[in-house]
């Protein structure tokens, strides 16, 4: 047996030997049931991905060679208390916020406070026993599973955030989802699963944040779904700043509407292998989606995005932009896809990605990709890869400001245009301040080394 094959082997193992587990030791929903049978179901029957895929061709999943996680444990009461965790909290999250400690909801960290009528916020082991429609139809819609870390998430999903907006709510707070992870004995996995409906005409807010306290070694398999109905809009932020031990998987799909509106704002600058598979489907006309990332992969740390954007429908407009910042041995995947199918008349889409490099030793792996099949469209993709402007860094230094320091506001300046697009200030001052730490412990000290050695 290969190496793969017993991977695979150990996934199925998992599977079968948290089934009872998983089942004493959450308060899941029976409605939850199809969704866990038909992720049991595929995982065993489905394989790791292998460089021969495509679209994991650039994506090895060697950390599951040299290491085995724990099936997933419920989170002991009391195992973090608010003051732990108060330099994670916005300056001014005072709720909504639910907090996921190790995958399963915390309520003692979680402000839920009074709620707006129409506004549903609760998790998948909190629910009760009528659920608006929509969002119980979208957490048991079984989409097809298009890996197995997807299978997975559904065979052993531990908890989640279940978001509903009834139609014509305006949501004027952001609903806050906080992921932490603490160590453990053993590495751990989790798989939290949220859904978030926003029916006809209404508008929220969304900030999805995933982070560690210490530097624990686990593996987070999440799973996201988005319907926006027609007429509605959602700004949803995500902030991934996970341990140098994690590894991160993200399958986030959306689905918009008729003249509904969808912005994406991510910022990945932790873990060490990390990715996203982010797919939109237009399945009304007028529909808008402007999507936006930042992905800062350090030495020997591995950051993916993969864009699916299915323009379906007539007369859509998407905007993709993604920028990558790499040092010492990091690496950057992006794959980058738009379908605009035969009756996607007056589609309009741009796709963009940008890479800065502050090492030779990082690699990019980039592939934009148009496929057309409609005849009057306006679309354009591009990509770029350079160094930092030596005139700049030049200019900056001239007027006494150390080399490094310099570096890391051109640096800066660079992620900015994904950065400000973070809808309130204390969120885009915690990206900044990570980013920057990131770039001084790594970036700067590496570009620097290297300037020497070449001397």
């Amino acid at each position: 047996m290969n190496t793969a094959e017993q991977t695979s082997t150990d996934l199925r193992a998992l599977v079968q030997a948290a089934g009872s587990e998983a089942a004493g030791a959450l308060a899941t929903p029976g409605w939850l049931t199809p969704v866990r049978e038909r992720g049991a179901r595929d995982v065993l029957t489905m394989p790791l991905p292998v460089r021969k895929d495509e679209a994991w061709r650039y994506t090895p999943v060697g950390f599951l060679e040299r290491q085995s996680y724990r099936a997933p444990q419920v989170a002991a009461p009391g195992i973090l208390v608010i003051a732990d965790i108060q330099h994670l909290l916005r300056p001014d999250s005072v709720g909504p916020r639910l907090v996921f400690v190790n995958g399963y909801h915390a309520p003692a960290l979680s402000a839920i406070g009074t709620l707006p009528d129409g506004v549903t916020l609760t998790t998948i082991t909190q629910a009760p026993g009528q659920l608006p429609v929509g969002l119980r139809q979208q957490v048991e819609r079984v989409a097809e599973h298009r890996h197995v870390f997807s299978a997975l998430n559904s065979a052993l999903v531990s908890d989640g955030a279940l978001i509903h907006l009834a139609a014509g709510t305006i949501l004027d707070s952001p609903i806050e989802i906080l992921h932490i992870a603490v160590g453990t004995d053993e590495p751990g996995i989790c798989h939290p699963r949220h859904a978030i409906v926003v029916d006809e005409g209404a508008q929220a807010r969304v900030v999805e944040r995933y982070c560690s306290v210490g530097d624990p070694v686990y593996f987070t398999n999440a799973v996201v779904d988005v319907h926006v109905a027609a007429g509605a809009g959602l700004v949803h932020e995500r902030l991934q700043t996970e341990s140098v031990g994690a590894q991160h998987l993200t399958e986030l799909r959306v689905t918009l509407s008729e003249n509904s509106f969808y912005r994406h704002v991510a910022a990945a600058l932790g873990g060490e292998w990390s990715r996203t598979n982010l797919q939109v489907v237009f399945a009304g006309e007028g529909a808008e989606a402007d999507l936006n990332g930042l992905m800062l992969a350090g030495d020997k740390q591995l950051n993916d995005v993969h864009l699916d954007i299915r323009h379906d429908v007539p007369r859509c407009t998407s905007r993709e932009a993604f920028k990558g910042i790499l040092d010492g041995r990091g690496r950057i995947v992006f794959d980058g896809r738009i379908l605009v199918a035969r009756d996607a008349q007056k589609t309009d889409a741009q796709l963009s990605n940008d890479n800065l490099m502050l090492s030779r030793s990082a690699e990019v792996d980039t592939k934009p990709q148009l496929e057309i099949y409609a005849d009057d469209v306006k679309c354009s993709h591009g990509t770029t890869v350079g160094e930092l402007d030596k005139d700049s860094l030049f200019y900056l230094r001239s007027r006494g400001i150390p080399e490094s320091q310099a570096m890391r506001m051109l640096c800066q300046g660079f992620a900015g245009d994904v950065l400000d697009r973070l809808a309130d200030q204390s969120l885009r001052e915690i990206a900044q301040e990570l980013l920057d730490k990131r770039l001084s412990t790594s970036g700067a000290a590496l570009v620097e080394g290297e300037s020497g050695d070449a001397s």
